[in-house]
């Protein structure tokens, strides 16, 4: 749901709001979105999910942290927040938490 809306995406796309959470370096100094504007790619978190092609069922699932392209789909600001429509295909990966005791 965006704001007043519900959302129902269609075959594999997938609604991503965007991360901007703060980077902070080593040394504690938080790094601005501006100095990383240059980069390739970017991490969301999913809204929404399409039910996928036939026989081709979706991967992610809403609520996964995501890492995709900048330029693989279509941006939407609404009400301050910056939003991405792409297709499931355009997802680099799912970024999940790594259990350190295991490693």
């Amino acid at each position: 749901m965006i704001g007043k809306f519900k959302i129902q995406l269609l075959m594999d796309w997938v609604l991503i709001k965007v991360d901007v959470a703060e980077e902070k370096s080593e040394e504690g100094i938080v790094i601005s979105d501006t100095i990383n504007s240059n980069q390739k790619s970017q991490k969301g978190i999913i809204l929404a999910i399409g039910k996928g092609k036939k026989d081709e069922p979706m991967i992610v699932k809403v609520g996964d942290l995501v890492l995709f392209g900048k330029d693989s789909g279509t941006e939407v600001s609404m009400e301050g927040i910056t939003f991405f429509f792409i297709k499931e295909s355009n997802i680099f990966g799912i970024i999940r938490p790594v259990n350190l005791e295991v490693i």
